[in-house]
C-alpha cells in the first residue's frame, strides 16, 4: 500500500553535520541531556553526551548550540489550508513558511477544501503539491464520507493507497450513527484511524460560544460541554462494537477527559488531541464580542480549562495540535454569530505548549511527546524521534528566551489570532527537515544558513 512521496526522497546530499553543546530532548526515552549530534544523508547517525568529546569529524560541518535544545520536529496533525478553492487565506505553500517558523517539520492537511478531499484525484493532487514545497513533509487527512455530508462512506481503502494517512470530515461531526459504525468497521480492515469532531450537531450547530454565563450576558447562542459529551461517549459504544481505531480531535471538556480517560482504561483502542486555546484561555478571551477567540468547539470554563492541562499532564490526552485555520479579514469582521469560527496556529504552537513546562505541569521531554512522537505514531509517519536512523527532522530553540507573540510578522496569510502581544518563553532558532536547515532565526547559530 503506497504512502505519500516525502520530500526528502529527492533532496541533494548535504555536508554531514555535527551540532555540539545541545540540550537534547529524547521523547522515546523522556528525558534530556547535554551532549551532541551527528546528521549524515538527512538521518541521524548518532547522538549521546559523550558524542565528540575527542572532537567532530573533520568533514562535518560543526555546529555550536551553546546550550539550545534540539528536539525532534513538531509533527501537527491538524492544519487547515485553502488549497485548493481558498487561496486567498492559506496555500501549501504559506503554510509550509508558517509551520517551519513556528518548529513544525511534519503537517496533516485536513480534507476541508473546496472541492474536499474524498477522492483519490484529490489526494493525488496534495502529494503532487507536497513534492513542489520545498521546506516541510506535507501528508493529507481523506474525507470520511462524500462532500463532508455525513451521509455517503467514501471508499477509504482507495484513499489509503492513494496516500491519505488518516481520515475525518474535518469541522463536520459524523452524526449519524450507522456511518460512523460503518467507518469504523470498514477502516478495522486495514487499520485505518478515524477521526471525529465530536460535537453533537443538534445541540452545537446553532451555537456561536461556550453555554455559560457569560454566553448569556452577551446574548449570544450558547454550545454546550454536553454536546461534546454525548458525541464521544456514542462513539465509544461504536468503538467498543467495531475494535476500530478511533481519535477525538481538540477536545474541550473536562466530561470529555473523563470519557476518553475511562475508554482506555476499558482498553478501547481510542485517542485524543488537543489545541493550545483550549488550555491557554478560557471563555472570558470572547470579551466583548472578540471574533478572533471564536473557535470551534468553542473556549470553554476555566475548570474545563484545568481538565485539559490535567488531561495533558497525565497522559489522557495523547497529541497536541495547531487546529490551524486561516481566516481573512472578511470572515472575521462579522457579528460574533456570523463570523468564522477559527484561529492560526502554527507559529503559536511551540510557544504557548511551552507554557506547560514553564508552570510545572510537564517537562520537555513528556511534551515532545505530546507535540512529536505521539502525533507521528499517530499517523503512521516518520519523525518525532530523537533516536539513530530516524529522519534528521529537528528543531531548535531556546526554551526561556522572553518575547511577546507578534501577529503582523506570521508568516501565514491570516493573522487571526486571539494572542496578539501574549508575553510567551521560547523562541524557535531553526528549523531542519532531512538534515536541511529550511528556517533560521537571526539568533541561531552562525553556522546554521538556511
Amino acid at each position: 500500500m503506497s504512502r505519500p512521496t516525502d520530500r526528502r526522497d529527492e533532496r541533494a546530499p548535504l555536508q554531514p553535520m555535527a551540532i555540539v553543546n545541545a540540550r537534547l530532548i529524547d521523547p522515546v526515552a523522556g528525558k534530556e541531556s547535554q551532549g551532541a549530534l551527528y546528521i549524515e544523508d538527512g538521518v541521524i547517525r548518532d547522538l549521546g553526551p559523550n558524542l565528540f568529546t575527542g572532537g567532530a569529524p573533520s568533514q562535518a560541518q560543526t555546529v555550536d548550540a551553546k546550550g539550545a535544545c534540539l528536539a525532534p520536529g513538531l509533527v501537527d496533525i491538524r492544519v487547515h489550508a485553502g488549497e485548493p478553492g481558498e487561496e486567498h487565506k492559506e496555500t501549501i505553500d504559506s503554510a509550509a513558511l508558517s509551520a517551519v517558523a513556528g518548529g513544525v517539520t511534519t503537517i496533516v492537511l485536513l480534507p476541508n477544501t473546496d472541492p474536499v478531499i474524498d477522492d483519490a484525484a484529490l489526494v493525488e493532487f496534495v502529494q503532487r503539491r507536497a513534492r513542489q514545497v520545498k521546506k516541510v513533509n506535507v501528508h493529507c487527512y481523506g474525507a470520511i464520507t462524500l462532500g463532508l455530508k455525513g451521509k455517503e462512506l467514501c471508499e477509504l481503502g482507495l484513499l489509503t493507497e492513494a496516500g491519505a494517512v488518516a481520515f475525518t470530515d474535518g469541522v463536520h461531526a459524523v452524526s449519524d450513527a450507522m456511518v460512523m459504525r460503518r467507518a469504523l468497521s470498514y477502516g478495522r480492515t486495514f487499520d485505518a484511524l478515524i477521526v471525529q469532531h465530536p460535537m453533537e450537531p443538534k445541540l452545537g450547530g446553532a451555537g456561536a460560544m461556550n453555554e455559560g454565563e457569560i454566553a448569556t450576558r452577551l446574548g449570544l447562542p450558547g454550545i454546550p460541554a454536553a454536546a461534546e459529551a454525548m458525541m464521544l461517549e456514542r462513539d465509544m459504544w461504536l468503538v467498543e462494537l467495531t475494535g476500530g481505531r478511533y481519535h477525538a480531535a481538540h477536545i474541550s471538556t473536562a466530561q470529555s477527559v473523563e470519557i476518553v480517560r475511562r475508554a482506555k482504561k476499558r482498553g478501547l483502542r481510542v485517542t485524543c488531541d488537543t489545541a493550545p486555546a483550549y488550555f491557554a484561555l478560557n471563555e472570558t478571551a470572547v470579551g466583548e464580542y472578540r471574533t478572533f477567540a471564536k473557535l470551534t468547539p468553542p473556549l470553554r470554563s476555566e475548570t474545563d480549562r484545568r481538565a485539559i492541562v490535567a488531561g495533558l499532564r497525565d497522559g489522557t490526552i495523547d497529541a497536541i495540535a495547531s487546529d490551524h485555520w486561516p481566516q481573512d479579514q472578511d470572515s472575521k469582521r462579522q457579528p460574533f454569530v456570523q463570523a468564522d469560527p477559527g484561529i492560526v496556529g502554527l507559529e503559536t504552537l511551540l510557544p504557548l505548549s511551552l507554557e506547560l513546562v514553564h508552570n510545572g505541569f510537564m517537562d520537555l521531554p513528556a511534551l515532545f511527546q505530546r507535540l512529536a512522537l505521539a502525533p507521528a505514531k499517530l499517523m503512521k509517519l516518520p519523525g518525532g524521534k530523537l533516536d539513530k536512523g530516524a529522519p534528521a527532522d529537528l528543531v531548535l530553540f531556546d526554551a526561556d528566551a522572553p518575547r511577546r507573540i507578534e501577529v503582523a510578522r506570521f508568516r501565514s496569510k491570516c493573522k487571526n489570532s486571539p494572542f496578539d502581544g501574549r508575553p510567551v518563553q521560547g523562541k524557535v532558532l531553526a528549523t531542519m527537515v532531512s538534515g536541511s536547515v529550511v528556517y533560521r532565526d537571526e539568533a541561531a547559530p552562525a553556522e546554521l544558513a538556511a
